[in-house]
């Protein structure tokens, strides 16, 4: 896949994700990486398990990708918290 393919899924793997989260997004930048990071992580786990991982900007890649950005998610927020903001 192509970088801009990657970068492409990233952002809709990692704001699909982070809606289901923590229902609000992370911003476009923060949503991209996330969603790259998951893809490689939804990948590696759908491998593991006997099936295809990431295989281009389609509907089964997406459901990859937002299987492991929201893992990635769940990690990243156990790990730094959620921030919040002061009213």
């Amino acid at each position: 896949m192509s970088v801009l393919a990657w970068i492409v899924l990233g952002l809709i793997a990692g704001f699909i994700a982070s809606k289901i989260v923590n229902k609000a997004g992370s911003g476009t930048l923060m949503d991209i990486v996330l969603g790259i990071i998951g893809a490689v992580v939804g990948g590696w786990l759908f491998s593991t398990i006997g099936h295809v991982g990431v295989t281009g900007v389609n509907l089964y890649s997406i459901l990859v990708a937002v299987v492991g950005s929201v893992v990635v998610l769940l990690i990243y927020h156990a790990l730094f918290g959620v921030r919040t903001h002061a009213r």
